[in-house]
């Protein structure tokens, strides 16, 4: 299916011809940058609007840090220079900001993750685009027309400009000598935005596809409840979206309908297909609890990991949400607190100084090969492979009766299991209610929902829990968590939630009100259909056991003596997720409102069939 088009900005031949390519805006008095903005022509006559920041005391050539965004891109210095680039801007650069193609103020047609098509094998249209070759283009101009810069570039960005940043290096221009992606998507179908393992994100794919795509800027779709959760179980089935509200207008979500399964569409977006080589030195920033793009960062520096010859490629991964780094206080998130600045600490003393290295010449490389922040003890780490399995020692924790997590495996017979009964009409939330829109201008917990307190979870008769007991010393966990269930399901499809918690002791001198907190630290869905292919999916055989592995990603968290450790399982994650009908129909997009079942869930922990968690210990 070819993707509908957007939106056109289009310019008569008269309006072009009086329209300046390169201008200068008068900023107020005291600003030390000096604004131009310049329509840089591409090499299909497509012109993107660009903000070109030059600092106005500059004793040297400086080097140009770039960002390529779909969310406006920067019209003033204070909004980067005081913010999520200060460290950058004291030390001196020249900020170039962009509004890629279809959006803002630039010419041509947005398209949702653009697949690079320009690269070799791709098109031989020499004029074909994508956002590689608009990056190339970008910085051919920029280092012909911006004065005095030093002929290097570094390019950045956080989610989507992420994205850019790292699409940037498939064919980078020779002047593009470090990028650093951050936050950034990686495979829309099994790990980022919109889809994990399958299961697909539905809150988030349906406000933001509609925001991105409507003919407004800055679009919010209205709801017309204030809890969302009673919004989504009042739609119904997924087939009642276009129906009744976007009626085949977005052509995201129409995307959503026509590609249910990990098809070529989704395949030509994958980012690891095209990663080949390290071209350009690679800085790729994740947080542990990043909302939307978790998987990407943790995608792009492993693949890239594998054909690192000259270490030029760097991880750093800290307890943030999407973005928290460029955030001025990154001491907290929700109530989860770190006893320092670790937003200004990474500024200061990693991306500003990684930078200065590949584009002035500054300093000695001095980084480890990873730089992560240890939750739990709240240090910063650096190792010189991540995951360090060097340093580590493969751990398996099982489920076991009576609600209990052990190390110790399971030596019961026969059909051990505890079950739950996961119904689509009583979904269990992804967070306490309310669920506020995702871009609610009243505020929405959607950005810190990941630490907050699992305890409106806990107990409910949908969601089966074991626990460990207190601990008796501090047990770090550094690396991959990968949850291997043995699972039955009374229908012919289910998706199976899996969360790694850590339980605070109930008596916290520390912070009282904490006794007993719930924090989630590893999660994820995996939708059944898919346990033999993302590309075929299978219908289940009702009661039949079968094995699940379902990768929760990484961490570096200290579980702290006294504390315990929780793992939690429900069917059911919403409206973060769709709901599965637990009936097996062939596109979960098309369902009607009557294929939504009950079933019986059944998680095994025999001695045959032992559930249970693997993970990586450090130091035991």
């Amino acid at each position: 299916m070819q993707r509908s088009k957007v939106k056109i900005y289009g310019f008569c031949f008269i309006l072009v011809a009086c329209v300046p390519i390169f201008g200068w805006t008068r900023q107020q008095a005291g600003d030390p940058f000096e604004k131009t903005n310049a329509m840089i022509p591409m090499r299909d006559g497509i012109r993107l609007n660009t903000n070109i920041f030059v600092p106005r005391i500059q004793i040297e050539k400086l080097p140009i840090i770039l960002e390529r965004t779909p969310y406006q891109a920067a019209e003033n210095s204070r909004s980067f220079a005081e913010g999520k680039f200060k460290e950058l801007a004291a030390e001196g650069y020249i900020f170039v900001f962009q509004d890629i193609r279809g959006r803002y103020k630039s010419e041509g047609q947005f398209v949702m993750q653009r697949a690079p098509i320009s690269l070799p094998g791709g098109a031989q249209d020499p004029k074909a685009v994508d956002e590689v070759t608009d990056a190339y283009d970008t910085i051919q101009w920029l280092i012909r027309n911006v004065p005095n810069n030093n002929g290097r570039v570094g390019i950045t960005g956080i989610s989507y400009p992420g994205w850019t940043a790292a699409m940037a290096t498939l064919n980078p221009h020779p002047a593009l000598r470090a990028a650093s992606p951050q936050a950034s998507p990686a495979d829309m179908y099994l790990g980022d935005d919109f889809h994990h393992n399958g299961a697909f994100r539905l809150s988030y794919g349906f406000e933001y596809a509609s925001r991105m795509e409507t003919n407004r800027e800055s679009y919010r779709f209205e709801f017309d409840t204030f809890d969302t959760f009673e919004w989504y179980l009042r739609l119904g089935a997924l087939s009642n979206v276009n129906e009744r509200y976007l009626h085949g207008t977005i052509p995201t979500w129409n995307d959503f309908v026509e590609h249910p399964d990990y098809d070529e569409f989704w395949q030509k977006q994958a980012m690891a297909g095209y990663l080949k080589q390290v071209q350009v030195p690679m800085l790729t920033v994740a947080g542990w609890w990043d909302q939307e793009d978790f998987y990407g960062p943790l995608k792009i520096y492993s693949t890239l990991e594998k054909l690192d010859a000259g270490r030029r490629n760097f991880f750093v991964s800290g307890p943030w949400n999407h973005g928290g780094w460029s955030r001025p206080d990154g001491s907290s998130l929700g109530n989860i607190k770190f006893d320092s600045n670790t937003s200004l600490y990474y500024r200061e003393q990693i991306e500003a100084p990684w930078f200065a290295y590949w584009l002035k010449d500054k300093g000695q490389l001095k980084f480890t090969e990873a730089i992560t922040f240890r939750t739990g003890t709240n240090a910063w780490q650096q190792y010189d492979q991540w995951p360090p399995v060097n340093i580590s020692s493969a751990k398996r924790l099982y489920m076991r009766a009576g609600g209990k997590l052990s190390f110790d495996p399971p030596d019961e017979t026969g059909d051990a299991f505890d079950s739950y009964i996961s119904d689509p009409a009583n979904p269990v939330p992804y967070r306490a209610r309310p669920v506020e829109p995702t871009y609610s201008p009243l505020g929405s917990g959607w950005r810190t929902w990941l630490v907050e307190d699992q305890r409106f979870a806990h107990q409910r008769p949908d969601v089966v829990s074991w626990k460990t007991d207190p601990l008796s010393q501090d047990l770090t966990i550094a690396g991959d968590v990968t949850a291997r269930l043995f699972a039955s399901t009374t229908g012919s499809d289910s998706d199976w939630i899996v969360k790694l918690i850590d339980v605070y002791a109930e008596n916290y001198p520390k912070e009282p009100r904490m006794g007993g907190y719930q924090l989630m630290v590893a999660n994820d869905v995996f939708r059944g259909r898919f346990r033999k292919s993302f590309e075929k999916p299978e219908p289940i055989r009702p009661g039949e056991i079968l094995a699940y592995q379902i990768d929760l990603h990484q961490i570096d968290h200290c579980f702290r003596k006294g504390h315990a450790i929780m793992v939690q399982v429900q069917s059911t994650w919403f409206p973060l997720i769709d709901r599965n009908p637990q009936r097996y129909v062939p596109n979960i997009f098309k369902a009607r409102d009557e294929d939504y079942i009950t079933a019986t869930q059944r998680i095994f922990r025999s001695k045959s069939h032992p559930s249970h968690l693997e993970i990586f210990v450090i130091g035991r």
